[in-house]
């Protein structure tokens, strides 16, 4: 399958790597169908983007909140997960959203609304945490200097 997008261009993609998301994401719950997208010379610590097969101007900044919060464990009722189908920990990938400005300093992520990837099924959801341990604008710019510079 071929699709045009604004940031890629023209990518082609296999029909088993698209992502159900059965209620959409926050703020755009008409979008349903996305594929992960990344650079696969960075390797897994890049970002990723999470791009609409709906809609070709769609594609959000994404990575691995692990990366620069090792402690990142938030709980999440079952009941939010039940659309994801058996979730086994180890087919299970959180992914939390990145915003990147124009200052690069200012880079933060969402820690409070990750996405849920059930990596068996390709279905997908986006929660958001409880109480106030996780912050909506988590700032990175430092840590990931940091994790660059081997510390």
């Amino acid at each position: 399958m071929r699709i045009e997008t604004k940031v890629f261009g023209k990518i082609e993609i296999a029909e088993d790597k698209i992502i159900s998301f059965p209620s959409g994401i926050i703020g755009f719950p008409e979008l349903t169908e996305f594929i992960l997208v990344h650079d696969a010379d960075k390797g897994i610590g890049a970002i990723h983007w999470l791009q609409s097969i709906q809609e070709p101007a769609f594609a959000m900044p994404m990575m691995d909140p692990l990366i620069v919060e090792p402690a990142y464990n938030p709980a999440v009722e079952d009941e939010l997960l039940k659309p994801l189908g058996e979730l086994k920990p180890e087919e299970m990938l959180v992914m939390v959203t990145v915003t990147i400005p124009n200052d690069l300093k200012k880079m933060t992520v969402n820690l409070k609304g990750p996405i849920i990837i059930n990596a068996a099924n390709r279905t997908a959801c986006q929660v958001i945490v409880d109480g106030e341990e996780y912050q909506v604008k988590f700032p990175i710019y430092d840590r990931l200097n940091a994790k660059k510079a081997g510390e």
